[in-house]
């Protein structure tokens, strides 16, 4: 059986990422594709009461990335790798790079740092295909204050923050331009459902 394929969403707050994600799943079924649809923190019983800490917590940043990582490595033995042997899709909202945007983006933590981690926890592990949804901060946060739901511990951070968390991202692309695709998260739903359609067909 041909092994699956793994597609991660990323973006900062507000840049539209999961309701795209929601839309690539849908998507997929429609083709006949068989998907795993998760998100990080979370993904697993574990995560989820991990990523309930996360989004709440304050404390310090290395503990931050420790925990983001101690759920990522749960969710890919319990959920991923199983999902891409058995031949399925995986759809995950945040991966690895979201750790490098926002600890080591947004909070500053040294990326050696982080690159040891992911080694560690994830070995060879990448998507194959990463959907950054790029979109200028105060876009951003105006759609997120638009938004019904009360901001959690990342969504409450200044613009100044989001700006670095943006800059690693188009960092992040440049240094991995064969996985990482940016897409201007600006534009009408409908216009980017269209290029993403484009681009998955070549998966």
């Amino acid at each position: 059986m041909a092994r699956g394929k793994f597609i991660s969403f990323e973006g900062i707050d507000g840049a539209g990422k999961s309701t795209q994600h929601a839309w690539m799943i849908g998507h997929l079924r429609q083709r006949g594709q068989r998907v795993v649809a998760t998100r990080e923190p979370g993904g697993t019983p574990l995560g989820e009461k991990l990523r309930g800490l996360l989004l709440s917590e304050p404390m310090h940043l290395e503990t931050e990335a420790l925990l983001m990582f101690a759920a990522r490595r749960e969710h890919l033995e319990q959920v991923i790798e199983p999902a891409l042997a058995r031949g399925d899709w995986v759809v995950c909202d945040r991966f690895v790079d979201a750790s490098f945007a926002y600890q080591g983006g947004g909070r500053g933590l040294a990326w050696q740092k982080l690159e040891a981690l992911a080694t560690w926890t994830l070995g060879p592990m990448t998507p194959d295909l990463t959907l950054v949804f790029d979109v200028p901060v105060a876009l951003a946060q105006e759609r997120l204050r638009r938004g019904t739901t009360a901001p959690d511990r990342f969504e409450r951070e200044q613009a100044d923050f989001f700006e670095r968390v943006r800059s690693a991202y188009l960092r992040l692309a440049r240094e991995n331009p064969q996985r990482i695709r940016v897409i201007d998260a600006s534009r009408d739903p409908e216009a980017i459902n269209k290029e993403l359609e484009i681009i998955v067909a070549t998966l």
